[in-house]
């Protein structure tokens, strides 16, 4: 069966209308009392690579729910003015979980590169 739009275009898609952060600007960011790190992967990546020092954690089957303040689900953290930055481990959830966000009307940004290109930028990873 072939489906009609793949991952990789959902992926391409969402980075045409999103903002994209580099992972060099992203680690400049980092000190900033204003922006707010997401980690949108699943517990076991964190556990198994660590995670960016301050991001709080989102795993992305609840992103929505959370950040809706309607849901009985909603966190109080998103309701704070600041940039939210959202990751995953490559930026392909990051990308359509943003574009969602958008869709919603909440502002956020993404990190191109995932933590994986966070890592590779040399930006710093605190472990479990």
């Amino acid at each position: 069966m072939a489906l009609k739009k793949t991952a990789a275009q959902m992926v391409a898609d969402a980075r045409t209308r999103i903002e994209e952060i580099d992972s060099a600007e992203a680690i400049t960011m980092l000190d900033d009392d204003n922006v707010q790190f997401v980690d949108l992967r699943d517990p076991r990546e964190r556990e198994r690579t660590g995670f960016i020092p301050g991001a709080f954690h989102c795993p992305r089957g609840m992103l929505e729910f959370w950040v809706d303040p309607d849901s009985p689900y909603f966190k109080e953290i998103f309701a704070q003015d600041k940039k939210f930055v959202f990751h995953c481990a490559s930026g392909w959830r990051s990308a359509i979980s943003v574009a969602t966000l958008q869709d919603m009307g909440f502002d956020a940004a993404h990190l191109k590169d995932g933590f994986g290109g966070w890592e590779k930028a040399g930006g710093p990873v605190e472990k479990p």
